[in-house]
């Protein structure tokens, strides 16, 4: 019987790989083999970021939430969405 795979872990592996890949030709070493790199620092910094993107998607989900909302007209809501990705 085969084993099942699941799509989107799947992609997050392949996202990952990049990611390395990205690294490695940017830095000419692996996390592995760095040591010296103040680790918490750079999680705090990614973190610091996370939260500012996730404020950002907030914002715009609650922007989307109040067009819908306000647009009963379904072409203008949809000129109305497509203004605010541009």
């Amino acid at each position: 019987m085969r084993m099942k795979t699941d799509q989107i872990v799947e992609q997050v592996i392949s996202k990952f790989q990049q990611r390395s890949n990205v690294g490695i030709a940017k830095y000419g070493t692996t996390l592995f083999e760095n040591n010296h790199d103040n680790y918490l620092l750079h999680l705090q910094e990614e973190l610091q970021d996370a939260t500012l993107y996730i404020e950002k998607i907030m914002t715009q989900n609650a922007e989307i939430i109040k067009l819908v909302k306000d647009t009963p007209n379904d072409i203008q809501l949809g000129e109305k969405i497509r203004n605010l990705v541009r």
